[in-house]
């Protein structure tokens, strides 16, 4: 990793708060399931930003027209294309927040929402489509100058909202590679991952390097840290948070944000009630936030749960971290 044009010591440029800098909550999976739950957005901001934002998405082709669209949805057999768009259901909802941001400028906490996208069909005509959606939105995002060489890690352009993708390769052709160098990149993807994983595994035999250009991020499962994940989870032990702390500080290190996911604590009702999946559950809110603090105090860049408001309000009480309102 080669970097260019350092300020305040970061790859990510003087106005952008750089991995490690602070810890938000994540919001997964913010979008309805079959016409429920229709409010995940306005859940999550009203948490408080920063904030992440989960979004999946699948293209949708009318078999009666014969066209195409992307699709914020989990994906799966049951796309009916009655689900919404991006525009109207992420960016439009976000648009009051980004306005008055850009309105009173930059105050050293840019970006203050980012946007996670999580595609569960990834054909060459939806990353265009969302291409070409992010295109108009840009005046709200942190863009970086394509290199010729993408291992030159470029300082970001701050904006007020940060849009990530995965790892996958024809994302980087579709959303790096198409770009001619010199052009801005528009959204930042994960860095690559074995494919089988487990607790016991050094984070370089996880991770492919460190950060490019492109690649500026890391997911993770929370079974990397707890062996068997939130189901198999009990006590938090100081040998479980060293485990954390030893993954956060590789991913810093090599410039790039660290994500878990998905740290829930809610009784079995309350997960079904709410279209929530047990296996990201620990049983209790209790255990949940044990995990929380222990991702907090670590660095951990962005914690991702169904239960937002909880999180949200977690984070601005603590006191653990600067940067979280």
């Amino acid at each position: 990793m080669v970097v260019l044009g350092l300020a305040a010591g970061s790859v990510f440029g003087q106005a952008v708060v750089a991995p490690g800098a602070r810890s938000e909550m994540d919001a997964h999976n913010c979008y309805p399931y079959d016409g429920r739950w229709e409010d995940r957005v306005d859940r999550a901001l009203s948490a408080g930003t920063p904030v992440a934002i989960e979004q999946d998405l699948a293209w949708y082709t009318d078999a009666k027209t014969g066209r195409s669209r992307s699709v914020v949805t989990h994906g799966g057999k049951h796309v009916t294309g009655d689900e919404p768009s991006m525009r109207e259901y992420f960016f439009e909802k976000i648009r009051p927040l980004m306005e008055r941001a850009l309105q009173e400028g930059d105050h050293g906490d840019w970006p203050l929402v980012t946007l996670n996208l999580d595609f569960k069909t990834d054909e060459a005509a939806h990353h265009a489509a969302v291409w070409k959606l992010l295109q108009e939105y840009e005046p709200w995002l942190c863009t970086a100058e394509r290199m010729k060489d993408e291992s030159k890690v470029a300082p970001m352009k701050a904006g007020p909202l940060l849009v990530l993708t995965g790892e996958a390769d024809s994302q980087a052709r579709d959303f790096e590679q198409i770009v001619p160098v010199g052009g801005r990149l528009l959204l930042f993807g994960a860095v690559k991952t074995a494919r089988h994983l487990n607790a016991a595994m050094a984070p370089e035999q996880i991770v492919e390097g460190g950060a490019t250009n492109y690649r500026r991020w890391w997911n993770n499962p929370w079974g990397v840290v707890e062996a068997g994940g939130q189901r198999a989870a009990g006590e938090w032990t100081e040998a479980s948070e060293a485990r954390l702390r030893t993954l956060v500080k590789y991913a810093h290190a090599h410039g790039l944000y660290i994500r878990f996911y998905t740290l829930d604590g809610a009784p079995q009702t309350e997960m079904e009630a709410n279209g929530w999946f047990m296996e990201y559950d620990f049983g209790s809110l209790d255990a949940a936030k044990a995990r929380w603090l222990a991702a907090e105090r670590e660095g951990v860049d962005y914690i991702a749960t169904d239960e937002y408001e909880e999180l949200g309000k977690f984070l601005r009480g603590s006191g653990v971290r600067a940067g979280v309102r």
